[in-house]
């Protein structure tokens, strides 16, 4: 049994953790209820896009696709002198996408793959939710600026759901009970109170996989970290495309084409390929190969040299196949995925999507608890000051 000084101990540690937790959720709360926010929306951008872009879909057709070549060419008539970075084949009855994008541009043209016929040029700097990443990720300032700031929140954020599981956890089993469920029919401070707490512990258990991998992007120390304790401490090694060789040019020869052919006997008809170009005389083709369509992380990534198509090893975690990646290089190609919840399809937008909501009502409800203690322990100084005064008439 504790005794009388561990009660104490244990009380003076809770108060602590109280005071840590109240401070910090009234610094970023702002924040937090922003990141909630559009968290939410974004976890289901995949299945909005499907229903108000129409021009991404096509009849699929029993014929061949056009080479990366014809299409490309289809697509710069449209960008002004502009040379497009890839063509990407998304699968059966998808359009092909062809990007183009620099330090201030970024659109797509999606083209039809059987006819090259253009469907829709997007400028991506306009797009709803390419706007809303960049709040989500940058509030809209520049990055140097913005990031800095998110990554700071998310990171009391972390912290406030640690603080949040311990005030959380009963004293006794008598008040573990009421942890578990919110009292409806009570006041609407105690159904209020019932809101932050009792969400709050079932949100935990995902939100602290969003806050980790919403780090992972913020703070460069921190992704390093992850990747030291994941890889069973190694270090992150640098992302670098290999380099093709200037001396073996063959005239004629178009390699995009090529591994285009070579890879699509190999595709099945819901995965996607997609074909990258190479920016200068020494960059490779780059071929990425995506599995699971609607994800990013289930790709396998191929560099091959522009000139003669020999295939180059790359490094970091963003070469080679997805199958035979080290664990710690698989966990920061699914960090996206995690983070919106795809890596489990429906179920985990979901599960998302709910985590960022009860993460945005927090801080508003955790504010109404802290003014409603307030203005009870304003009044109890008052009632304190009026009981002698009277006492002593």
């Amino acid at each position: 049994m504790d005794t009388v000084a561990t009660k104490k101990n244990k009380s003076g540690v809770k108060k602590i953790v109280g005071l840590v937790h109240l401070w910090l959720g009234l610094i970023s709360g702002a924040i937090v209820l922003f990141l909630g926010i559009t968290g939410c929306m974004l976890a289901f951008e995949r299945e909005i896009r499907s229903i108000t872009e129409p021009f991404a879909n096509v009849k699929s057709q029993d014929k061949s696709y056009l080479p990366p070549s014809v299409l490309k060419a289809a697509a710069e008539k449209h960008l002004d002198g502009h040379k497009v970075n890839g063509i990407e084949y998304p699968g059966k009855g998808k359009a092909a996408v062809a990007s183009y994008y620099d330090a201030s541009n970024y659109k797509l043209i999606y083209l039809d793959p059987y006819t090259g016929k253009t469907l829709k040029v997007k400028n991506m700097n306009r797009d709803f939710f390419r706007i809303l990443l960049n709040g989500h990720f940058y509030l809209w300032l520049p990055p140097d600026i913005g990031q800095p700031i998110v990554a700071s929140a998310t990171l009391i954020f972390l912290v406030m759901l640690i603080t949040g599981m311990i005030l959380w956890w009963p004293k006794n089993k008598a008040a573990r009970k009421q942890r578990f469920s919110i009292k409806w029919n009570a006041k609407w401070r105690r159904v209020n109170y019932d809101l932050h707490n009792v969400l709050g512990f079932y949100m935990t258990w995902v939100a602290i996989f969003i806050a980790i991998t919403g780090l992972v992007w913020g703070f460069q120390w921190f992704a390093r970290s992850v990747y030291w304790v994941s890889s069973g401490g190694k270090s992150m090694v640098e992302h670098k495309h290999p380099v093709s060789d200037t001396t073996k040019i063959k005239e004629g020869f178009n390699v995009a084409d090529h591994v285009w052919t070579e890879h699509k006997a190999y595709i099945k008809e819901k995965e996607g390929l997609g074909i990258y170009f190479p920016v200068s005389n020494t960059d490779p083709v780059e071929v990425a190969v995506n599995h699971r369509p609607g994800t990013y992380y289930n790709m396998d990534f191929y560099h091959y040299d522009q000139y003669t198509a020999k295939e180059l090893p790359a490094t970091g975690s963003y070469a080679g196949r997805f199958k035979d990646a080290a664990v710690a290089d698989k966990i920061v190609r699914m960090n996206y995925d995690i983070h919106v919840g795809a890596v489990l399809g429906l179920p985990g937008k979901i599960m998302a999507f709910c985590a960022s909501l009860i993460a945005a009502s927090l801080p508003v409800t955790g504010f109404y608890i802290w003014w409603g203690r307030r203005k009870r322990k304003k009044a109890d100084n008052v009632r304190g000051v009026v009981k002698p005064v009277m006492a002593a008439g």
